[in-house]
């Protein structure tokens, strides 16, 4: 159990002692509070076991996960790997439902697709197991990732896989091992995460591009098309709005293009998911045009913020 540098530490001393004598238990009382990814080395270091499992607190694992995932592991060429998330909270509100079906695609298409190489190229934090033999190869640089020379704690889950792909480590993904997760169910948390998500992509963007042509040229596809697509929508939304203020024509061939591009993608999703829910994804289109583009755009200008901005 690491406390991270509690304030009320003499309030929680009383807890620390009744368990204290526990042999299942052990406490790490950092000094100062230095972030979940410091706390984590902390753990990582005193751990003996052949396996560590990542959890967020947030989360809720089925009961069959942890040994999906080991079996998984058994393979010592494999370094890290993650179960499939679902949104715990779905059904409290529209844009819950909306989370849920991006963590679908974003898992049994992106992360499915990526784990045919054996290079799932981010191994999400929520529910993750590495190799411990692995990672502590690894943990000096886990510790000492910076950008523009300030220390860098966004994006842990997916520096630390990048780490692990570039020591020459797979990492895998096990769609049966299910874990539920919470996500934001109003737009301000929501978007804010993503603000968070996205600078911590582009920073491990350039790291991940000079190992890819290592790895498969589809994974290099992959992620190029991952990189360049928002752009290109984002070109696309700004000409056709140009079009409509300089000469009055409405742009319909750009619009028609991106909601027939849309229905195809939710079409091929609802069919391979067995559910007509995923038709509703549509309604993600216009969030990424008008919220997420401009929101990314604003991320790539701010890269050397690292606020977690979820406190």
């Amino acid at each position: 159990v690491v406390d991270d540098g509690s304030a009320n530490r003499d309030v929680v001393a009383p807890v620390h002692q009744i368990y204290a004598s526990d042999p299942r238990f052990s406490f790490i009382l950092l000094a100062n509070n230095v972030g979940k990814r410091k706390a984590q080395i902390a753990a990582t270091r005193s751990s003996s076991g052949d396996l560590v499992l990542n959890v967020d607190s947030d989360t809720i694992l089925a009961d069959d996960v942890v040994t999906k995932l080991v079996l998984k592991m058994h393979d010592p060429g494999i370094g890290a790997a993650m179960g499939q998330l679902i949104a715990s909270n779905r059904n409290q509100t529209w844009l819950t439902r909306l989370i849920d079906m991006e963590y679908w695609l974003a898992c049994n298409e992106e992360r499915a697709a990526q784990a045919r190489f054996g290079a799932v190229m981010c191994c999400c934090g929520p529910c993750a197991m590495y190799r411990r033999s692995a990672l502590s190869l690894l943990l000096d640089q886990y510790e000492a990732q910076f950008f523009r020379g300030k220390p860098s704690d966004l994006g842990e889950d997916r520096h630390l896989t990048i780490l692990m792909l570039k020591a020459g480590f797979r990492t895998e993904y096990v769609p049966d091992a299910i874990a539920a997760t919470v996500v934001p169910h109003s737009l301000r948390p929501y978007l804010r995460q993503q603000l968070r998500w996205a600078r911590s992509t582009f920073r491990d963007t350039f790291l991940a591009m000079r190992l890819l042509p290592e790895l498969d040229g589809y994974l290099t596809l992959d992620v190029v098309g991952q990189n360049l697509g928002p752009l290109l929508l984002a070109i696309s939304s700004l000409a056709a709005l140009a079009q409509l203020l300089i000469d009055g024509s409405i742009p319909w061939w750009t619009g028609l293009t991106i909601a027939v591009m849309t229905m195809v993608r939710c079409s091929v999703a609802a069919l391979r998911a067995r559910e007509l829910r995923f038709i509703g994804f549509s309604l993600h289109t216009p969030i990424n045009i008008f919220l997420l583009l401009p929101l990314k755009a604003y991320a790539l200008c701010t890269l050397s913020n690292s606020e977690w901005l979820s406190r």
